[in-house]
């Protein structure tokens, strides 16, 4: 268990929720704590609070607090599973909490402010880095789906899925290309500006501290995408003087390695990361509907991130730069696609001894894409005369893309008396997508498109506390804009204007909210939250075909942006034992962007992008994490959603598409500082269409995972992981060959740590 002696930054949002400033002559400092157990480990998301009972913060996933102190202070420190501490504050304290007797946890939301779990009016998870790395999973996305409702538009894991699959839902919202789900980084938006899917292995996997998950439309704070929720990445930030590698080998020939080194001197800090990804994959298809043209589909990927960050005092200033590069095989010879991505930040975090805070973010990316694509015929060929099915494959379709993003965010907060809090903001995004296409098909066509989005927004939201009521209220005022486009046609000699080019979008998007929770007694709350949100359409949508499989989806230049209506209602209690939080959630969805067949019998099947009437998903969930004793503990949930269109003369009643009406998990953790880590994750899904006809049924599945690792010593320590340990064949899609998911998989790796981060 990695033990940490570093400074951790609590920025602009960590002390923000102290509400109540008392102005008094006392000299104020900055100082560190660190909270662990009784055997060392560290404790992330512990919660510290000053003698008055105002929320100073929750450590980070090493187990650190900055906090403001006067001259002389105390404070005290509560987490689940563990008694609670009050403690005199001084510099560099650590801070050990006794099993058994604890009381209360300290979600950090994506909203903005820390907020107590019997607070919150939003259904959040954190999945602290130690949930992250003892998943049995390679990717981020497999490891987020040890949370109920989680899940790709396909079953399939990004290690082998098409880019243009690996949007992401939540709340049973289902997606197309795009993800109905904002993921961020730090809050900087990283849905693709080209499709709206998402590079999940982007990141080095060791320069990701903790991934914070909000459920519901939050596009009042984050506009364009927040229909279904938020996923925030933490980074982890350059604090102390340590080294650490990850390494690990598997069957398919899948490796996961990943490097992370930091350097603190006064007030610089410098970070660097870096990591590969891959696996030489496996065949999709089910083996009884196989022919000759199917190949492994694998993915091939690395990724670097460098950082340098330096504090002043009450301001902190940070640059981060990172790359990305990935080549997949998609599941025959011809059929691949490769991204390059490059993306670049600069930001600071101010806030002073009154708690006023202020962050800004500029950000951009450039981005380069290519894929082809091809029509699988079934007749013979020469070759092999007896082929009757999936015999070879025509080339159909070229495309490269590219486009440059960039994008900046204002945020200022500032308590008032009485318990208010206010938080505003400013926000701008602009893409320009540069597509051309060279067609197989007919004349060979050969295409040439840009085009130019732009959104700005300015949002605010305020929040009240009061004895144990909690009142958020908040709204976000954006101007979207589809602009600048055009449509060009290579004649042999020249390049002309198309018959139709790409339309003009001007749209005025207003997305409120407004979310209360009430405490009851000491353990229990009830909590309700309505809300507006939006999508907009993203380029890929408006001006690019897309091919998976054996489905060819056409593009709609006419597509307005998805408009949704959403509310839910909760009760949490948090006792010595965990905690336990249930909702029931409704959210219906205007316009829906989806991908309508045409024709079902074409090869390949034809679908085109609309505005559908209305699609609506409604139902409960539950989530719950329980310490049963000091080295057991359990956690996971389920999530019932009745996903349907709900208005409209196409599939009226039919089930989204990819939505199954129940998911569950059930993850247990064991540790033992003697023996280590042993957890195993299980994911139970029910069956879903795979078509909005819902002509395409894929049936439920069980997958249990497992992880195990033992230390070395402080510094070596080795690891075990396997995947679908029952070797379930998962359907993935019927399309309408039926493909599957991943076989079972099993790795081993190692871990070095060396620097202040061991002892």
């Amino acid at each position: 268990m990695q033990q940490a002696k570093r400074r951790a930054k609590v920025g602009a949002w960590a002390l923000a929720l102290v509400l109540t400033v008392r102005m008094d002559a006392q000299p104020v400092k900055i100082l560190t704590l660190t909270v662990e157990d009784a055997s060392g480990a560290v404790i992330p998301g512990a919660a510290v609070f000053d003698l008055v009972g105002r929320p100073l913060g929750t450590t980070n996933g090493n187990g650190n607090l900055r906090v403001e102190c006067a001259k002389s202070c105390s404070i005290t420190v509560t987490a689940p599973g563990f008694a609670t501490e009050t403690v005199p504050m001084s510099a560099g304290i650590v801070v050990r909490l006794r099993p058994d007797e604890g009381r209360e946890q300290v979600t950090v939301t994506a909203y903005g402010a820390p907020l107590g779990e019997l607070e919150s009016p939003a259904s959040t998870r954190l999945l602290s880095k130690r949930a992250l790395n003892e998943t049995a999973s390679v990717t981020l996305d497999g490891k987020l789906r040890q949370l109920p409702g989680v899940e790709l538009f396909r079953r399939s894991s990004s290690l082998v899925a098409n880019p243009t699959s690996q949007g992401i839902s939540l709340r049973g919202l289902g997606s197309t290309a795009a993800s109905r789900t904002l993921v961020s980084e730090d809050n900087v938006p990283l849905n693709d500006p080209i499709g709206g899917w998402i590079h999940w292995e982007e990141f080095p996997e060791l320069s990701i501290r903790d991934v914070e998950v909000v459920r519901g439309g939050a596009s009042d704070l984050y506009g364009s995408s927040a229909i279904g929720g938020v996923i925030n990445i933490l980074p982890v930030e350059p604090s102390s003087n340590r080294f650490e590698l990850r390494s690990s080998y598997g069957g398919e020939s899948t490796f996961a390695d990943a490097a992370l080194a930091t350097a603190k001197r006064g007030p610089w800090g410098i970070l660097g990361a870096g990591g590969l990804i891959g696996t030489d994959g496996f065949i999709e298809t089910a083996p009884a509907e196989r022919g000759p043209v199917d190949d492994a589909a694998n993915v091939h990927s690395h990724n670097a991130l460098v950082m340098a960050q330096h504090d002043r005092g009450s301001l902190q200033l940070f640059a981060r730069a990172s790359g990305f590069d990935e080549s997949r095989h998609n599941g025959t010879p011809y059929q691949m696609n490769a991204t390059r991505l490059v993306r670049y930040e600069l930001g600071g975090d101010w806030q002073n001894a009154q708690s006023e805070a202020m962050t800004l973010r500029l950000y951009g990316s450039t981005e380069g894409y290519r894929q082809t694509f091809s029509n699988v015929y079934n007749s013979p060929t020469a070759s092999d005369p007896d082929c009757f099915q999936r015999c070879g494959e025509t080339p159909t379709k070229l495309t490269r893309t590219s486009d440059n993003e960039l994008g900046g965010a204002l945020r200022w907060s500032r308590p008032f008396s009485g318990g208010l809090l206010l938080i505003t903001g400013l926000d701008a995004h602009d893409v320009r997508v540069w597509d051309r296409e060279q067609s197989y098909v007919g004349n060979d066509l050969l295409t040439n498109l840009r085009d130019h989005q732009r959104d700005s927004a300015v949002w605010a939201e305020l929040m009240w506390i009061h004895n144990d009521w909690t009142v958020t209220g908040s709204s976000r005022f954006d101007w979207f804009q589809n602009y600048d486009g055009r449509q060009l046609q290579w004649t042999g000699a020249t390049w002309i204007a198309s018959a139709s080019q790409p339309s003009q979008r001007d749209e005025r998007l207003f997305d409120p909210r407004l979310g209360i929770s009430r405490r009851l007694w000491k353990d229990w709350a009830i909590s309700a939250s309505g809300f507006r949100a939006f999508r907009a359409p993203t380029p890929s949508e408006l001006y690019r075909a897309t091919e998976v499989g054996n489905e060819l989806t056409e593009p709609n230049g006419d597509l307005l942006s998805e408009r949704a209506t959403g509310w839910e209602s909760g009760i949490t209690t948090v006792r010595h034992w965990g905690s336990i939080r249930a909702s029931y959630f409704l959210t219906q969805v205007n316009r829906p962007i989806s991908a309508f067949t045409i024709n079902p019998n074409s090869s390949p099947i034809l679908l085109v992008r609309e505005n559908l009437g209305q699609i609506e998903s409604r139902g409960v969930s539950a989530d719950f994490e329980l310490a049963l004793r000091p080295w057991l503990a359990i956690n996971g949930g389920y999530q019932y959603a009745h996903a349907v269109v709900s208005r409209g003369s196409e599939d009226y009643g039919n089930w989204i598409p990819e939505v199954p009406r129940n998911m569950g998990n059930l993850n247990l953790r064991a540790y033992k500082p003697s023996l280590g880590v042993f957890s195993l994750q299980g994911r139970l899904s029910g069956r879903m269409y795979d078509d909005d006809a819902n002509h395409y049924l894929l049936g439920g599945f069980y997958r249990l995972d497992a992880y195990a690792s033992h230390q070395l010593g402080s510094r070596f320590g080795v690891f075990a992981a396997g995947e679908n340990l029952t070797d379930e064949n998962i359907e993935v899609s019927k399309t309408p060959y039926i493909t599957l998911g991943q076989p079972r998989v099993a790795r081993i790796g190692i871990t070095i740590r060396l620097g202040d981060s061991t002892r």
